[in-house]
């Protein structure tokens, strides 16, 4: 990513600070240091005012946080990081200073509150996610690898199911398909489950062995270059139940009409409610107990959020999962997901492993 892009974040952060009507904020998730810094280490605090910026870290980061964040004047830190903030503030007369209230515990709170004296503590909630949901060009490109080096994988390992194969055994696999491509991690623990734990939207890999009448389904996704994936796909192994078949293809009509309703401006719920709405029409409301997706990014699970409570409102430059499911107890479930980019137009579909319905 080029540093300019980070010029752009620090800029749009910046000014939203007088929106909030804030001197300056501390920034302590390193989910958003990091985005906003470019910094990568594993200890920092960020301090942004309207017209500086300030990387606090300790002595094993200084260097490559000096690399990492140009746009920042990095500060080492001796003792208790709490006081060098507290020095920073006081040099740059910041009055009201937010803080990320989601972020930092209420002991950490407290201890904010007693160091840093010529400040007032102000909370603030999804100041950067809202900077986040919007992609720049780099990071779609980086989302879109991922995206593929997932479908590769789950191509690859479609010839190695079958009966007799455990869920833990197909996760592993997944796991080294996606590294084998360039992936530098699993963006999340692999959900691989079988028959009726199914039924379970996030069950762990077991031992239990996929039997002839399964629904089998996979949700997994890689990191690329610090960016992530997600997608879901659901399988049938031997033969299947006319209900089971009912259930993919309801969640399959219902994935297919809300990708064809997101569209720039439109809420979150009422594309949720697309899919909901045709999962109720053919008797399954109550299977269907999750939103039915979030944004993706530097994190799988960011804003927005796709759900029938979400006030939020999607726009172009976000990219979404859109992921309905239908899980019933003692017979098994059924997720489809997709991972999409939302365009001027439209949207593009990042996830391209064909979703007719597949019996191995």
């Amino acid at each position: 990513m080029a540093f300019d892009d980070f010029k752009i974040r620090l800029d749009n952060l910046q000014k939203k600070l007088s929106t909030y009507d804030l001197d300056a904020i501390i920034i302590t998730n390193l989910v958003n240091v990091a985005y906003i810094s470019g910094f990568k280490g594993t200890a920092g605090k960020a301090l942004i005012t309207k017209q500086e910026a300030f990387l606090i870290t300790d002595f094993r980061y200084t260097q490559q946080a000096k690399f990492q964040a140009p746009y920042f004047t990095v500060i080492q830190y001796e003792k208790k990081v709490e006081d060098t903030l507290n020095a920073v503030i006081s040099k740059v007369k910041a009055d009201k200073v937010g803080f990320e209230q989601d972020t930092i515990t209420y002991e950490q709170y407290d201890q904010y509150l007693s160091a840093l004296s010529d400040a007032h503590l102000i909370p603030t909630k999804g100041l950067i996610a809202s900077l986040r949901q919007q992609k720049q060009a780099d990071e779609v490109e980086k989302i879109r690898k991922a995206a593929s080096i997932a479908d590769e994988a789950f191509s690859s390992i479609l010839k190695q199911i079958q009966p007799g194969i455990s869920e833990k055994s197909i996760a592993f696999a997944l796991e080294y398909e996606m590294r084998h491509r360039g992936a530098t991690s699993v963006s999340f623990d692999i959900i691989v489950a079988a028959g009726e734990h199914a039924a379970l939207p996030h069950a762990r890999p077991s031992d239990t062995a996929l039997a002839v009448g399964d629904l089998v389904a996979l949700d997994f996704g890689c990191v690329y270059e610090g960016y992530c994936s997600d997608m879901t796909r659901t399988i049938g192994i031997g033969h299947l139940t006319v209900e089971k078949q009912k259930i993919y293809h309801t969640v399959l009509k219902a994935q297919h009409a809300a990708l064809q309703s997101i569209k720039a401006k439109i809420a979150a719920k009422e594309v949720d409610g697309v899919a909901r709405e045709i999962i109720t029409q053919a008797g399954y409301g109550e299977y269907f107990g999750h939103g039915l997706g979030h944004g993706v990014g530097l994190q799988v699970h960011e804003a927005p959020r796709m759900s029938p409570i979400s006030e939020d409102v999607l726009s172009e430059g976000m990219v979404v999962t859109v992921e309905p499911g239908i899980y019933v107890p003692t017979v098994g479930g059924v997720r489809i997901e997709d991972l999409v980019y939302i365009t001027k137009g439209g949207i593009e579909n990042f996830t391209k492993s064909p979703k007719d319905l597949i019996i191995l």
